[in-house]
């Protein structure tokens, strides 16, 4: 069927619905675009990575062995954000449960890659669509009630716009522990794709598309102020985009450093990082708190793969945001045995959430004297935990 723009606000909030249900239910994500990828094509895949890696979903982008080397820099903010980039001459490490296809118009432009025939074929995989593209030369591709297509400037925006239909959500994001939905990596990616895709809007045709342009573009680059830590202008050229996106991977290099130094030796099966108050305080007047989060979250998943088994990271909150400590628990890729969310019933944490694979939680500090002795008692809990699970 020719794609066609949406006449009712209800049926598209259905739609949202329907892929929000599916990002929290399923767990491991295949996402893609068209060959030949543009700026709104890498941009909006990375956005909805990062919204997935919010959820602590996995998350793979398939993506050209070749690509242009004018969107390498998009692919940087992937390093941090466990959004593993793999080749279009690769297999997927794993099974998927669903697939998100990006900005691509008809099914005979996605991309391809070893067993796409059998994953495309498979109607156990779910197949959620987000496209701007309509007209003759247009065919659907998700499956029924998971096509987020409509008339927009790009399909970042339509990221965007499930970003904010998501952040109304309190039921979702306080069950997931997503603190700071548009995160600045996020809002880069969907900014990038917005401006890039329609040349700061003068490609677009309609005045809806123009209005919803100046909207959105509007609202991100506010963000994307607000979130940069130097005495910046607004965007408005790919280049200082380009440079901010740089920096940022410059920060969060030395970020990673630091709070690797914060490693302690508790259990050789939960690689541990406890980020003291002193500590935090000295980093937060070096990075933005966005970065600490992304980095904290890339510190479990690495930690996490390294012992072969769980990871464990700590640290303060802001004292400007609350006087909660913050704490995640990672699931190695190769390890199944215990479901992450049974350490939360052990403990009767309350203030918390996650799947199988990843948890995270939150304690008031003055419930927390001694942050070193309060990990290692979640840690031998957790070792008992493991060893149950172990034996069956």
């Amino acid at each position: 069927m020719t794609k066609t723009r949406m006449t009712s606000i209800k049926r598209r909030n259905l739609i949202i619905n329907h892929i929000l249900e599916a990002i929290t239910e399923r767990d491991c994500f295949l996402i893609m675009g068209h060959k030949n990828p543009d700026e709104d094509c890498i941009s909006s895949m990375i956005a909805i990575s990062l919204l997935l890696n919010k959820f602590s979903k996995i998350a793979y982008l398939m993506v050209p062995g070749k690509i242009n080397r004018n969107y390498q820099y998009l692919l940087n903010i992937c390093r941090y954000n466990a959004i593993e980039i793999l080749h279009n001459k690769e297999k997927l490490p794993h099974e998927v449960s669903a697939v998100f296809i990006l900005d691509t118009p008809k099914p005979e432009m996605r991309e391809t890659f070893p067993g796409s025939a059998g994953i495309y074929n498979n109607k156990d995989i779910l197949k959620i669509e987000i496209d701007h593209h309509l007209g003759a030369d247009s065919d659907y591709i998700g499956d029924k009630g998971y096509c987020l297509v409509d008339e927009a400037s790009s399909a970042s925006e339509l990221v965007g716009l499930m970003a904010f239909k998501l952040k109304n959500h309190k039921d979702i994001t306080g069950s997931f522990n997503i603190q700071d939905l548009f995160s600045r990596n996020f809002v880069l990616a969907v900014l990038t794709g917005i401006i890039g895709d329609s040349k700061m809007g003068k490609y677009l045709k309609t005045s809806r598309e123009k209005w919803f342009y100046r909207l959105f573009s509007s609202m991100f680059n506010e963000m994307l102020t607000n979130k940069t830590r130097k005495n910046s202008g607004n965007f408005s050229t790919m280049d200082e985009v380009f440079t901010e996106l740089q920096q940022l991977s410059r920060q969060e290099d030395e970020c990673f450093a630091i709070m690797m130094k914060q490693k302690v030796d508790i259990s050789p099966k939960i690689g541990s990082v406890i980020i003291s108050q002193d500590v935090i305080k000295q980093m937060r007047t070096l990075f933005d708190n966005d970065t600490i989060v992304t980095v904290a979250r890339y510190a479990a998943d690495s930690l996490a793969e390294s012992s072969r088994s769980l990871s464990l990271v700590a640290y303060y909150d802001d004292k400007k945001d609350s006087d909660l400590i913050q704490f995640r628990l990672r699931r190695s890729h190769s390890y199944k045995a215990l479901d992450l969310r049974s350490v939360l019933e052990f403990f009767d944490i309350k203030n918390g959430g996650g799947h199988p694979g990843a948890i995270g939680f939150r304690i008031p500090e003055a419930e927390i004297p001694d942050i070193y002795g309060y990990v290692e008692t979640l840690i031998k809990g957790t070792e008992k935990l493991m060893s149950r699970a172990e034996r069956g």
